[in-house]
């Protein structure tokens, strides 16, 4: 998610910082960020910058720390994470941002899928234009699923893992 979002991004004209391991900030870069942290090393948080919109798709850092990131009329959206052990895995934490939100100046949000032809029509243009594309780390043919799901659970993947299906004979 986060290779598409950086490309929607600067599409949009926006500057850009994208956060990710050492591994995978060229990757990040090759992708358009204007800046690119790397989180073992780097706060985004730290106090020194100030976003206006947050996207949070990894889900590690807290409420706390996305706010003290963002400008005080700010935006963080969420959009998944880890569980973090709790029985109601991450969603607890999307619910709690949504329950703040209302009090603060910051907007805290999560991602609500929707359907709009509007929509898939400007994605299907910036693909079109080349603006948008999709980053494949690795192919796997359909019977090699289990190894593409060991190499997912590793975290090393840059990108998408794509999985090939063959035609059936005679069809």
């Amino acid at each position: 998610m986060g290779s598409y979002a950086v490309q929607l991004a600067k599409a949009a004209g926006a500057e850009v910082t994208g956060v990710c391991s050492a591994a995978k900030m060229d990757l990040v870069r090759s992708l358009g960020a204007d800046h690119v942290l790397d989180y073992t090393t780097q706060d985004f948080a730290d106090g020194t910058k100030h976003y206006d919109l947050i996207l949070d798709i990894a889900g590690n850092p807290t409420l706390a720390r996305l706010r003290k990131a963002l400008t005080p009329t700010g935006t963080a959206v969420i959009t998944g994470g880890e569980e973090g052990g709790s029985w109601t895995g991450s969603i607890d934490r999307q619910f709690r941002a949504l329950a703040l939100s209302p009090f603060i100046g910051q907007r805290l949000t999560m991602v609500m899928g929707t359907q709009d032809v509007a929509d898939l029509e400007y994605l299907a243009g910036l693909i079109d234009a080349g603006t948008l594309t999709p980053t494949v780390d690795r192919s796997y043919p359909l019977e090699q699923v289990p190894d593409a799901m060991r190499y997912f659970d590793a975290g090393k993947v840059r990108g998408k893992i794509a999985i090939t299906i063959r035609e059936a004979q005679g069809n």
